[in-house]
């Protein structure tokens, strides 16, 4: 075997502890050999990724499952009926309670699909089910009134994989900031008045950047006027630009940028739509313009 897949330090660490069971799942994760630890319970397989995070070693090089579905293991009729079979089997527990939320019976394959899940990419049987759970209200929330199908779940659970959300109090909190997130998204999308149908992911995209950033109400509002003011709508990446620019700037309240545009000596500018407006100070070039008609109009 060439010694550059490995981590010779994690390897030393791994051998100092002394587990037997830490050192195979690390060298089979290396080597992309998952499959031949498919046999251990779900209480060796914990202890030993806990282990492995505990050394340092759990991870050698770039994210597990970053590359998706299409790396995880090929599952067999027999392996799904082996993980099945003990009536005590965490996974046949699991199956059932996946089933009981999803409301039907999961074929053949979507049950390698959730094995995969537990086996491949380790997450714990609590973790699935409130990465199910989460699946299944989101979409609710957004009004498809579809159940997700368990490829959909899949690409969320590599996604929780490849952020390390494989704990019940890291899923909690993740689920926490989600929730969180996309409430904020709901309130920006009524400020706006759209109402009636389902944003496109471009739409959806910018509102949710506009939330992670942190806009009050009062400043998309002022976005939004600026922006039909100018544009005679709700131009997208017209608003965009204009928080974008109050981002980068630093200016997050009506206050700050209504400070900002009174700046003593801000030149005007000159453009579609601008006007000189009661008691606003000329710019060098309106102050040339109006002497120069002055002028024609004496020689006239």
């Amino acid at each position: 075997m060439d010694q550059g897949f490995l981590d010779v330090q994690a390897v030393r660490r791994i051998l100092a502890a002394g587990s037997g069971d830490a050192a195979l799942l690390y060298l089979c994760r290396t080597c992309g050999l998952s499959d031949v630890v498919t046999g251990f319970s779900e209480a060796r397989l914990t202890e030993a990724e806990r282990l492995l995070r505990q050394l340092g070693a759990q991870q050698p090089d770039a994210p597990r499952y970053l590359k998706g579905a299409d790396e995880r293991p090929e599952y067999s009729d027999y392996d799904v009926a082996a993980q099945l079979e003990p009536p005590q089997s965490p996974f046949r527990r699991l199956v059932g309670e996946v089933q009981r939320y999803l409301g039907k019976a999961l074929s053949t394959e979507e049950l390698k699909i959730l094995l995969s899940m537990y086996q491949y990419l380790g997450l714990p049987t609590e973790v699935i089910n409130m990465l199910v759970h989460y699946c299944v209200d989101r979409g609710r929330s957004r009004g498809s009134g579809r159940t997700p199908s368990m490829r959909n779940i899949e690409r969320e659970a590599y996604r929780w994989a490849d952020a390390g959300i494989d704990t019940m109090e890291r899923a909690a909190a993740f689920i926490q900031s989600q929730l969180h997130r996309e409430s904020r998204s709901r309130q920006i999308t009524e400020l706006l008045g759209i109402q009636g149908r389902v944003l496109t992911q471009g739409e959806e995209k910018y509102i949710q950047t506009w939330a992670d950033w942190g806009f009050t109400d009062e400043v998309l509002r002022l976005a939004y006027d600026k922006t039909c003011m100018n544009t005679g709508a709700l131009k997208w990446p017209y608003m965009h630009s204009i928080l974008k620019s109050w981002n980068a700037q630093g200016l997050t309240t009506v206050e700050q940028i209504s400070a900002r545009d009174r700046k003593p000596g801000a030149p005007l500018k000159a453009g579609k739509g601008d006007f000189q407006r009661h008691g606003q100070a000329l710019s060098p070039m309106m102050k040339q313009a109006v002497a120069r008609m002055m002028q024609d109009e004496q020689e006239d």
